[in-house]
């Protein structure tokens, strides 16, 4: 049990837990985030995730702009009460693992111990070259990745008082304060996840709480989450020690016409949806979703791409959630 102060959850607590994840990048303001945040508080979602992305992708206009992803949770933090929050997942390449330690704990302080971070490698090669951000080989973003997940604990496990030294992969920490500590006890819950065979199931086993497959499909996943059990094993770790959890596409609607309109604003078609994601009236979409729950996911991270249809939010809160409960 991962233990977080404030009465909050930890990220591995045995329960089936649904989770709203939206994608910004593609279009939309810091009030549309906050809406669809407050909407899943109130319908009792267990956090509220974005992407952390700087350029949209297909053919979403990206209107007005990307907006920072620790600069959202950071106002989102004082402008909602108690869901979660969170990153799936902020790049290793955007920020120094100094720089993300302080930002992490501070938006961890200014939520009352409620956030939770995803970090990954980076894959969009395009952001990067938009907004100026180098994107070295992919050998090397691992070797990155590595080494700011072991200073990010390295940070914030430091006792108050005890400068750190340290080097791990490419980057060297020579007496830091260490400061400052995030709410959390030991630190917020850190997210790993990715289809790879060997190395991201290796660091999630070293250094993450939960584990997570974007998008693969149920029997992909479970199989995924074999990897990474076995992974654990190898290094001597409990594999019900890490919580597991997966991301889905969602399109939920009343009728065929309410599904055939939410398809369609979210770029997608309904039998694509019905393929790769949960589609449908609520108990299709109910029903397709348990299928990952009886792959191993303990949290599923429903991605709504249309932050301004807060009534599909409603319907799955209120009609699909009961029925995973």
């Amino acid at each position: 049990m991962w233990t977080v102060v404030h009465g909050g959850r930890g990220v591995h607590n045995g329960a089936m837990r649904l989770r709203i994840f939206t994608e910004p990048q593609q279009g939309a303001t810091y009030d549309d985030q906050l809406a669809m945040a407050r909407c899943s508080e109130e319908e009792g979602f267990d956090a509220f995730f974005r992407s952390d992305h700087y350029l949209k992708m297909g053919a979403a206009t990206g209107l007005p702009g990307p907006t920072d992803a620790w600069v959202t949770l950071a106002g989102l933090a004082r402008d909602t009460t108690s869901i979660r929050l969170g990153t799936l997942v902020t790049s290793a390449t955007f920020r120094l693992p100094g720089v993300l330690a302080i930002t992490v704990a501070q938006v961890d302080q200014m939520s009352s111990g409620r956030i939770e971070l995803g970090l990954g490698a980076g894959w969009y090669t395009d952001e990067h070259e938009a907004y100026a951000i180098p994107f070295p080989s992919t050998a090397e973003r691992f070797d990155r990745l590595e080494g700011q997940l072991e200073l990010l604990e390295a940070f914030w496990r430091q006792p108050i008082g005890q400068p750190l030294t340290l080097t791990a992969g490419p980057y060297h920490v020579t007496d830091s304060p260490a400061l400052p500590k995030p709410t959390q006890v030991p630190h917020p819950p850190i997210i790993i996840g990715g289809g790879g065979p060997r190395r991201t199931p290796a660091l999630a086993a070293r250094f993450a709480q939960e584990f997570n497959t974007p998008f693969l499909a149920p029997d992909a996943a479970q199989a995924q989450f074999a990897r990474v059990d076995a992974a654990c094993e190898a290094i001597g770790r409990d594999p019900s020690s890490l919580g597991r959890s997966s991301a889905v596409v969602v399109c939920c609607g009343e009728d065929d016409a309410t599904i055939a309109r939410r398809a369609t604003a979210m770029g997608w078609s309904v039998e694509d949806l019905r393929t790769y994601g949960a589609c449908g009236r609520p108990a299709e979409v109910s029903e397709r979703l348990a299928q990952w729950r009886d792959a191993g996911a303990q949290s599923l991270y429903l991605q709504i791409l249309d932050l301004a249809d807060l009534d599909h939010v409603r319907l799955i809160g209120r009609e699909v959630q009961p029925l995973l409960g």
